[in-house]
């Protein structure tokens, strides 16, 4: 029966479960019964009844209207979270809140006399703005940095490492992916984790832990900890982390609040930035080498709401392309050309190892099936492949890992090469970047093709080459942070295929699709609470 309060009850969570993997932390409640009638088929009228005994049973929490304050009293009818959300929203509020306003550990720098050394050991010359992070840093409990390409976050990040070095304070480095913490080892030449393995993640441990060894009970032996590519890190993990912090230490966020958001749910740093709840440095200056690369030049044009340059400009690099082509099917054309082609033979790059496609869409004739199906014919010759559950790989394929695999130590995003192929033995063998993994035939879901990949999928990683299909097609997609974060991938050389409108459409369409979140109003609230805390307590 359609109307069964079992079959309702678990529509109620199945819809909220869609809801969280579009960004939303919570839903208000009469848009819920209005999306859980469309999608069970039921009357209105019968599921709140459903959402009550969730409610009772600890699966959902409902915050009726009276219990809401600032911002949130709009919603008239209350707000409904899946309980781990709720958990997670409330306790990253509270957590940071508490850490922002724990005394710091006492110890007698000079923060002029620090700075200083600094830029005399290290060869480095701040500028004011850079100034004012490092001194924040040795001042604030958190502070978040953020800044786009070219603006000098990797000198902040060097200096208050070697401050920390001095001072004789332990410093943990991470960001949320493999990749991430790889290019933060090799900018610092310090070690960086991922999160996950800052933590100390193990699969077996109780959910409540989000299976982490580190927490309040088992806090994270450091002083300083910086999480590099802090937009990436969505509220579930940043609420682990936070109870990792040790009440003395200095968390430091740094990121690029205008790039998109984390893919799980909330919009974290961006949250935590518009709390006002902690100290905060904007880098929005372009350092004089940096002006060099129209990609550096075009991405902050483009963040601004202005068409990127095209043409070369006296004293810049040529590494920035548009191709002017209306036909998708010209366009895919034009695309494999490049990739396989053009960029090797004009700039020295390999066709697959150097090269990204970054695509909008998953469907589609440039959605990334497709792409990938094209361009596994153009740059891959082999005849050894295994086809399984709908994806069929060759040896030398480009694939990448779609989902965290702590046993076998990869994470979602991570990129490598099909090496091996055994039949006999059902297994299918990944080089990733030295790492050699095995998947049984049957693992195979795990993988994807990656010659052409989501932006999304792309976050936190660089290539020396991105190359991206912008058609107006793609026009409910076209949105100028995922035009941003698709751009500041390429490292030496980008190239946009495609139409000016659909440029034009991304770059106007700065309304980044909406997520229903509490945590800044939260944030302020824990602000106040610790301030007349503090205030009683001296």
């Amino acid at each position: 029966m359609k109307d069964a309060p079992l079959r309702i009850e678990t529509g109620i969570l199945y819809v909220l479960g869609q809801l969280a993997s579009e960004g939303h932390l919570f839903f208000p409640r009469d848009l819920l019964l209005e999306r859980c009638s469309e999608v069970l088929e039921v009357d209105r009228e019968k599921i709140p009844e459903a959402l009550s005994s969730l409610v009772a049973q600890k699966k959902v929490v409902l915050d009726e209207p009276g219990q809401l304050s600032g911002d949130a009293v709009r919603y008239r009818g209350g707000i409904v979270y899946l309980a781990p959300l709720y958990v997670s929203e409330k306790g990253t509020a509270e957590l940071l809140g508490r850490l922002a306003s724990h005394p710091r550990q006492m110890r007698l720098v000079n923060v002029e006399e620090a700075l200083r050394w600094v830029e005399g050991t290290q060869g480095i010359s701040f500028s004011l703005r850079q100034l004012e992070a490092v001194r924040a840093s040795l001042e604030q409990k958190v502070l978040v940095i953020t800044g786009g390409p070219g603006t000098g976050k990797t000198t902040i990040i060097k200096g208050i490492i070697a401050i920390a070095g001095k001072t004789g304070q332990k410093v943990l480095l991470a960001a949320p992916t493999g990749r991430a913490a790889k290019r933060m080892t090799e900018a610092t030449r310090a070690e960086a984790r991922t999160i996950h393995r800052l933590l100390e993640y193990s699969p077996g441990r109780a959910p409540s832990e989000g299976g982490f060894k580190r927490n309040e009970s088992n806090p994270l032996d450091a002083g300083l900890i910086i999480i590099d590519e802090a937009s990436m890190v969505d509220v579930s993990l940043m609420y682990h982390l936070l109870k990792a912090v040790p009440p003395q230490a200095t968390l430091i966020l740094v990121g690029d609040v205008d790039q998109l958001p984390s893919v799980g749910p909330g919009s974290v740093l961006k949250d935590i930035i518009a709390s006002g709840s902690v100290g905060c440095v904007r880098l929005n200056e372009i350092f004089r080498q940096s002006t060099k690369s129209m990609i550096i030049v075009n991405a902050h044009r483009i963040n601004a709401g202005e068409m990127p340059f095209f043409d070369k400009h006296t004293g810049q690099g040529h590494d920035f392309f548009f191709v002017d082509i209306e036909d998708p099917d010209e366009v895919l054309r034009y695309v494999v050309s490049l990739c396989r082609d053009v960029i090797p033979s004009r700039f020295g790059l390999h066709p697959v190892n150097d090269i990204q496609v970054l695509t909008p869409m998953h469907r589609g004739v440039v959605g990334v099936s497709n792409m990938n199906a094209r361009l596994q014919e153009a740059l891959n010759t082999s005849t050894d492949g295994i086809s399984r559950a709908g994806r069929f790989f060759k040896k030398g394929d480009k694939v990448l890992q779609t989902r965290n695999n702590y046993e076998k130590d990869v994470y979602n995003g991570d990129i490598g090469t099909v090496i091996a192929m055994d039949r006999e033995v059902q297994e299918l063998s990944v080089d990733f970047e030295g790492k050699i993994v095995s998947y049984d035939f049957n693992e195979m879901d795990e993988l994807i093709l990656a010659y052409a990949i989501s932006v999304h999928k792309s976050q936190g990683s660089e290539y020396p080459a991105v190359v991206m299909p912008i058609l107006t097609q793609h026009y409910l997609l076209l949105q100028r942070n995922l035009l941003y974060t698709a751009i500041t991938r390429g490292k030496r050389l980008v190239y946009l295929v495609g139409t000016r409108k659909a440029l034009s459409i991304a770059i106007r369409n700065d309304k980044p699709h909406r997520r229903y979140t509490l945590l800044a109003e939260r944030l302020r609230e824990a602000k106040t609470v610790s301030g007349s805390r503090s205030q009683a307590s001296s």
